[in-house]
């Protein structure tokens, strides 16, 4: 089979950058390509050095992103560059470059939450349901031609962690639907339809500033508690209001029977209805 890309490119970090790697290094010969991955964020990728080294997959270290740029401007070759779970943002002299066609995965259905921590924002603003788009990259933030789309509803009860493993998870699988199409140059991409000014979200936003007041509703609390627990994660500052005339920290939350409450020191007792308690601990 001719081929259409001399060179595959992996950039980002955790399981969707790995379950990528592993599943286009299993078509390498069929469609005569090599397979390379950039590690650009040291301390996040030890199970993509473990993934590599397995498959003998060439890594290429680049601490500073703007050595990332340099390293993409200077290589020749028509390549497929993959973005999966990556913070780097490609400028102008990368997209507009004829030797590369770049795709990212995104978290959210866009134009749905541009930009960082797109779970976080989908649970936060009470959606009922969100995804992941796999797009074409331009030189502006998550705004190119959609590639594929995939929805899932958000439960009533998760966390922006757990939606973002669940969304990771359907982002390889619309991957492996349409692996073929893409390396292929077969796509049928379509525009973001944006309605009214596009607001990108970034890392220094955070849902509800990580604080609440007592006489907010529980479900709001609860809402906020979920959209920023990332679980061992510090990805947002812990939760905090004030409580007794001073600023306390959520510790930990949990949703309780009525009938299980015991009033004990460092908790409060939220009710979420009839029969279910919003449980939180705290520390001064």
């Amino acid at each position: 089979m001719d081929k259409t890309y001399e060179k595959i490119i992996v950039i980002g970090y955790g399981k969707i950058a790995g379950e990528v790697i592993k599943y286009i290094h299993r078509y390498r010969k069929e469609y005569n390509y090599v397979v390379e991955y950039i590690e650009h964020e040291t301390g996040n990728f030890g199970s993509m050095t473990k993934i590599c080294d397995a498959l003998r997959i060439p890594i290429t270290h680049i601490g500073d992103k703007r050595k990332v740029t340099d390293y993409f401007c200077k290589d020749s070759a028509r390549c497929l560059i993959i973005s999966a779970g990556s913070n780097y943002l490609f400028p102008e002299e990368v997209t507009k470059s004829l030797n590369y066609t770049i795709i990212n995965f995104h978290n959210a259905l866009l134009p749905k939450f541009p930009g960082r921590n797109a779970a976080s924002w989908a649970i936060f603003e009470n959606e009922r349901e969100t995804g992941i788009t796999w797009h074409y990259v331009t030189k502006q933030v998550d705004a190119g031609d959609i590639i594929t789309q995939k929805r899932c509803r958000i439960t009533a009860d998760e966390r922006a962690y757990e939606l973002a493993e669940k969304l990771m998870q359907l982002a390889f699988e619309a991957f492996a639907e349409k692996f073929e199409e893409i390396i292929e140059d077969r796509i049928v991409a379509r525009k973001q339809k944006v309605k009214g000014k596009r607001k990108l979200y970034k890392s220094s936003d955070i849902p509800g500033m990580c604080r609440f007041k007592m006489e907010d509703s529980p479900e709001y609390i609860y809402r906020l508690l979920r959209a920023v627990d990332y679980g061992k994660a510090e990805i947002f500052p812990q939760v905090m209001t004030t409580y007794q005339g001073k600023d306390i920290r959520i510790l930990r939350y949990k949703k309780i029977p009525i009938d299980k409450v015991e009033e004990k020191p460092g908790r409060l007792y939220l009710p979420l209805d009839g029969e279910v308690s919003l449980r939180l601990s705290w520390a001064d």
